[in-house]
């Protein structure tokens, strides 16, 4: 069975002003299962969309992404399904500026598809990354939330990545006190900063702080 990837839209207005893609996580199954609409790391990514699409007040075209299968291996990686989803978004509505927002390998998906053509900005949540991760974001501003409680992905891994992507291009870092990897604790902190952070790189909005500190240069938070 050949298992394709698809979009389900949140918000549509008839004229946006810039597009939001929302990059669920969760891990491989065996057999390379297909994602399903009501898994958890689906469903997480619900109240943020519904954030930003609220937040925007009709400006931002807000879709989520539901990858082809579950998870990330050496044969396949979500970043193939963002790539056809960018795609897909621009032949819908044109050339226009688009955040990617990921959560854990969503979050890692973001990062390094963050280069594509029309991107201009990233925000990974509790993103599962190697150590090693590179990626040539310069020209975009990226965001990084993590809890620091979270016991999946390593906060100090995000941190070296965040650090290595800062020499090519803007990058902040907000460190969120107990918050724990299905942003269910302090959960609203993570949905606003997405939300915020959307707003300010697409449509040039003033936002408060967290992320308004960011931007005016105050690249590591902890809150």
């Amino acid at each position: 069975m050949h298992l394709q990837p698809r979009l389900i839209p949140t918000h549509v207005p008839e004229h946006p002003e810039g597009a939001v893609l929302l990059l669920h996580g969760g891990a491989a199954r065996e057999g390379r299962m297909a994602v399903s609409p009501t898994q958890l790391s689906v469903l997480r990514m619900i109240p943020i969309a519904r954030r930003i699409a609220k937040a925007g007040r009709g400006r931002l075209a807000v879709y989520r992404l539901l990858n082809s299968v579950r998870g990330w291996d050496h044969e396949f990686t979500p970043v193939r399904d963002v790539e056809w989803a960018l795609d897909s978004v621009q032949q819908q509505h044109g050339e226009l500026g688009t955040c990617l927002v990921g959560h854990s390998l969503g979050g890692r998906a973001a990062l390094m598809a963050g280069g594509h053509t029309g991107v201009r900005s990233v925000v990974a949540l509790n993103p599962w990354v190697y150590p090693t991760d590179d990626t040539d974001l310069a020209g975009r501003r990226v965001l990084f939330v993590h809890g620091t409680e979270d016991r999946i992905a390593d906060p100090a891994r995000a941190e070296t990545v965040a650090r290595r992507v800062a020499r090519r291009t803007d990058v902040g870092f907000i460190q969120v006190p107990g918050g724990k990897h299905a942003m269910l604790r302090q959960g609203g902190v993570f949905e606003q900063a997405a939300a915020d952070w959307a707003l300010a790189t697409l449509l040039g909005e003033q936002v408060p702080a967290p992320v308004g500190r960011v931007l005016a240069g105050e690249p590591w938070l902890t809150l």
